[in-house]
């Protein structure tokens, strides 16, 4: 009788240890998936952040560059770009674009030395430079978590867990266009 007694408590231990990894496995696929919707609402924290601030510098730029037009349309079309993209790609590329005329609006602007001296320009300037900090740093999170989702996923197990889950594809990295690989030029 007792060593029946060993016998189901051994099967019992064995069920529970392998009932809590079967759990521990569904649950992973979840929480990694949250970690990375987290990582990409911060991402878009930032580029919100950013976006309400370019009315400001444009604004500011804008009284000294008139003819600089182009640049400012591109910026504002590119706001609204954000605003109306569906899915975490439209709002990649949207994110890299505004990336490429806030670099041009930058160096337009570092070729008129009224404005430089402008103390409104200089105290938008750097706060868009740091919210392109912030941004940077939201981007590198983001692709931490994508990484790391996309790791599980592809492991056997964690393939298996994430189909049982619906969690199949994998997740888009952020990555920066071919575009904003170039030097912007400025001419006159």
């Amino acid at each position: 009788m007792k060593k029946i007694w060993i016998v189901l408590l051994i099967i019992l231990g064995v069920i529970f240890i392998l009932g809590s990894w079967f759990i521990k496995g569904l649950n992973t696929p979840v929480l990694l998936d949250e970690q990375v919707n987290a990582s990409w609402a911060q991402v878009e924290n930032q580029l919100q952040r950013r976006n309400d601030l370019i009315p400001n510098l444009v604004s500011t730029v804008k009284g000294y560059m008139e003819h600089e037009r182009g640049t400012f349309e591109r910026v504002t079309e590119l706001r609204s770009q954000w605003a109306k993209a569906a899915t975490t790609q439209q709002k990649i590329e949207t994110a890299n674009a505004m990336t490429n005329a806030l670099s041009r609006l930058l160096l337009v602007a570092e070729n008129y030395p009224e404005l430089k001296a402008n103390q409104n320009f200089l105290s938008l300037q750097a706060q868009l430079e740091g919210t392109e900090n912030r941004v940077a740093v939201e981007r590198m999170r983001y692709n931490e978590t994508v990484k790391t989702f996309n790791a599980y996923r592809r492991t056997i197990l964690g393939g298996f867990f994430c189909g049982m889950r619906g969690l199949n594809e994998a997740r888009v990295y952020f990555e920066v266009s071919e575009a904003a690989k170039e030097v912007p030029k400025v001419s006159f």
